[in-house]
């Protein structure tokens, strides 16, 4: 039998091993990780991740060929591959801060590997990591051996959350880097056994190691690229009266482009997009290519800009202040469907707000108030780290209350902010949360989920991006 071990169990190691283990039923599959509070968790009715279809998928599987465990030792010296699924936050000390990836605990994972392992082992890396990973973790690996034989593969996680087990279900491809080495020809036949359980064979994409790291890498840069693009287009839609749906639209139909990644939006979020784009560019500048890695940031900085245009159409068309005023907050999670919050604009946009002293009521269906607490008063970059190295507890922010309905968020709000695109808000009563507002009451729409003009009707001001502007907000300026 097989024995498949996975060191990390989050948002990648724990769905990814999970189908694993549902699709190929012969193979013994152990989710490990330090973390006795997330271990619990994958073994309670409860857990630790939102992600519609997981539970069923683990529930099928757990207790059978799926087994979650703190001992992570005896699991990896048992396995035959070992996946490493661990963090790679942004660095925000020493070399490189701010933009390289902190490789600590990858490494220990590593010397770790070499330290209990009894016989040969394929070492998958599977979080999001820099070019040469892989060449420092053989280096680790081979000078740690005991004469035992370490081969190591690159097979990048192509995730979205929201839609993860969809997309281990049906992957658009399964990448594969390895040495091109008859050792490493073989190791990368091993782990593409396991996928064609399920996966057509001509979707798994065997690459060298540099190859398939870089991919994940390039593929998530050329998406936020996409996003930042329209959000820029957004704003001029705004400032001539043009529809950015209108225009995605009709620029999505042409079958070169196509129409995924073109809503525009109060901005991008999610745990990889800026991390692997910062990724890129500090190693597009340790590699003398200051030209490409400016490129590459000036998508960081659009979308930036696009939080902050949001935050000061706010402030702007309420009259030039949101001190002490009530805004409402619908959602807080960087996109629907799931309930992280890493990197979500939510959290720019409320200490922009916050800034000038508005008064907040935050709500989101998955988010708890703990964590957006957290957020807030965290530094940039510390929440990638494991909750355990984050700041011990969270000084709670006094202007923000953080309740579990939409309507108690918005009454006597002066204004709303629609933050993520959950399906509940397009379905709320509005003329219900008017009546319980102040007046003029506003709504803001981050996402372009509600029908503006029906809001209008009941007596909203309504501002979406990249929509043609309200009366109310033409002589406002959208950047102080």
């Amino acid at each position: 039998m097989v024995k498949i071990c996975c060191i990390g169990a989050g948002y990648v190691g724990g769905p990814t091993m999970a189908v694993i283990a549902l699709k190929c039923p012969e193979i013994e599959v152990a989710v490990v990780d330090i973390s006795v509070s997330r271990i619990t968790a994958w073994n309670s009715d409860q857990l630790p991740i939102y992600e519609p279809g997981l539970d069923d998928v683990v529930k099928q599987c757990r207790g059978r060929n799926l087994f979650f465990s703190t001992d992570v030792e005896k699991h990896v010296m048992e396995a035959d591959i070992v996946f490493v699924s661990v963090n790679t936050p942004t660095k925000t000390q020493g070399l490189g801060a701010g933009k390289a990836a902190d490789l600590t605990y990858w490494e220990s994972a590593a010397r770790m590997i070499a330290d209990v392992s009894k016989s040969d082992k394929i070492v998958v890396e599977k979080s999001t990591v820099p070019v040469k990973t892989a060449e420092a973790i053989e280096k680790i690996l081979t000078h740690n051996s005991k004469g035992i034989n370490f081969q190591i593969l690159s097979n990048p996680e192509f995730l979205a959350e929201g839609t993860a087990i969809q997309d281990l279900f049906n992957p658009d491809r399964v990448l594969i880097g390895g040495r091109e080495t008859p050792e490493g020809a073989k190791a990368m036949q091993t782990l593409k056994d396991v996928y064609a359980h399920w996966v057509p064979e001509d979707r798994i994409i065997c690459s060298n190691l540099w190859s398939a790291e870089l991919s994940k890498l390039a593929a998530n840069a050329f998406l936020a690229q996409r996003i930042s693009s329209v959000n820029a287009i957004s704003a001029l839609c705004e400032a001539t009266g043009a529809d950015v749906t209108q225009v995605s639209h009709s620029v999505g139909t042409d079958s070169r482009i196509g129409p995924k990644f073109l809503n525009a939006s109060v901005g991008f979020g999610g745990s990889c997009f800026q991390k692997d784009i910062l990724n890129l560019v500090y190693i597009c500048e340790c590699n003398g290519l200051p030209e490409v890695a400016n490129y590459w940031k000036q998508v960081i900085k659009i979308n930036d800009y696009q939080k902050n245009r949001f935050v000061n159409r706010v402030v702007s068309s309420m009259f030039n202040t949101v001190s002490g005023k009530k805004i409402a907050i619908l959602g807080f999670a960087f996109k629907k469907d799931t309930g992280d919050t890493r990197e979500t604009p939510a959290i720019d946009v409320c200490k922009g707000l916050l800034g000038d002293k508005a008064h907040l009521s935050i709500y989101d269906p998955q988010v708890n108030e703990e964590q957006i607490q957290r957020d807030l008063s965290m530094k940039k970059f510390d929440w990638d780290h494991p909750i355990h190295l984050q700041p011990m507890s969270p000084t709670s922010v006094k202007q923000v209350s953080v309740v579990w309905d939409a309507y108690t968020a918005t009454k006597d709000a002066h204004g709303i902010c629609i933050l993520t695109e959950w399906d509940e808000f397009k379905k709320l009563d509005y003329q219900k949360i008017y009546d319980n507002m102040q007046k003029p009451a506003f709504v803001f729409d981050g996402r372009n989920v509600v029908d503006a003009e029906k809001l209008r009707q009941i007596g909203f001001i309504v501002y979406s991006i990249g929509k043609p502007l309200d009366a109310w907000l033409k002589d406002m300026p959208a950047v102080a």
